[in-house]
């Protein structure tokens, strides 16, 4: 489906009632998650919602037990302690809470990328060949897998995002301290064939895919160029017609396949050589700070922040 929004469902802020704006924890992307969620919380405010901070799942379970949020708007980012490894979610529904973005099941599997790749894979969804490292994996079957590959190859925590933990790796010497930095984090690593090309995310908002944006960052895309960099450009539409369309109905299958929902973003590669695009992971939680993506594609479209917080909030009703 190409992007063209509804019109938001409720005018009213006073439908929402009382609203927590779950921001911070205790995950590595603490920092993110408190930027995102003070511009939400400045944006639903001025729109008129009653809305207000709460700092981790711990201060959610406390306010919640005494009943005073009608509903939450999830923007905590990462797994322990952050709010999209399906966790909190369940804590939602079993308290009967309305809440912001995918449910416990997309949640879990989109936080963990090699359950992700194998649920793609499964129904025929591209995504970059890869390889799953247990913890303490010795460095000749760490070899081993990257000559299988074929370098380069991309080193990443399964389970985290921000590009937190992740390393380019474009020969061998670079291999044993790629997988050290990944496995400072939890869980399983991945080794995955590195796609060279056009770097590409699309947006999802309900059901349908907003524009794509092309990353052109002046090195490699990490956590600096993400947050801090004012030197990323960012193309939005980043494809042709042709490719828009192509691109939007694989990030829209590819996020169904995961079984998420709401609002979220789908990040992508196109091979420079052949132009096929291949995924590479789902985002529930995406950033809402000043470089982040989903804004800048829903304003391609005539929405704006506050908007989008709105209709963000809207779908819990």
């Amino acid at each position: 489906m190409s992007a063209h929004l509804p019109p938001p469902r409720a005018s009213d802020p006073a439908l929402f009632g009382r609203v927590a704006v779950l921001l911070g924890g205790t995950s590595s992307e603490r920092e993110v998650s408190l930027d995102s969620g003070r511009n939400v919380l400045e944006a639903l405010r001025a729109r008129g919602v009653d809305a207000h901070p709460v700092d981790g799942i711990a201060a959610l379970v406390a306010a919640l037990a005494e009943k005073r949020f009608d509903r939450v708007f999830n923007i905590l980012h990462g797994q322990r302690g952050g709010g999209e490894d399906g966790v909190v979610q369940g804590l939602m529904e079993a308290l009967g809470v309305p809440y912001t973005g995918s449910g416990v099941l997309g949640s879990a599997l989109a936080m963990d990328k090699i359950r992700t790749k194998q649920v793609w894979l499964s129904l025929g969804l591209p995504t970059p060949g890869y390889v799953r490292l247990a913890r303490g994996v010795d460095a000749a079957t760490v070899h081993a897998a990257a000559r299988d590959l074929g370098l380069p190859v991309i080193v990443k925590p399964s389970s985290e995002g921000s590009s937190v933990g992740v390393s380019r790796v474009p020969d061998e010497a670079g291999l044993d301290g790629a997988v050290e930095l990944a496995a400072r984090y939890p869980g399983e690593l991945l080794m995955e064939r590195m796609v060279v090309g056009d770097e590409l995310t699309v947006g999802i908002l309900g059901d349908v895919a907003l524009p794509s944006i092309r990353i052109v960052p002046k090195g490699w895309y990490d956590y600096h160029a993400k947050y801090r960099a004012d030197d990323t450009q960012y193309l939005c539409p980043g494809l042709d017609a042709a490719g828009e369309a192509q691109v939007g109905a694989l990030a829209l299958a590819a996020f169904r396949a995961a079984g998420c929902g709401g609002w979220g973003r789908v990040d992508l590669m196109r091979d420079r050589g052949t132009g096929a695009f291949f995924l590479l992971e789902v985002n529930t939680a995406p950033g809402m700070t000043s470089h982040s993506l989903v804004p800048k594609a829903a304003g391609q479209v005539g929405v704006g922040f506050e908007e989008l917080c709105w209709r963000i909030l809207e779908q819990t009703l």
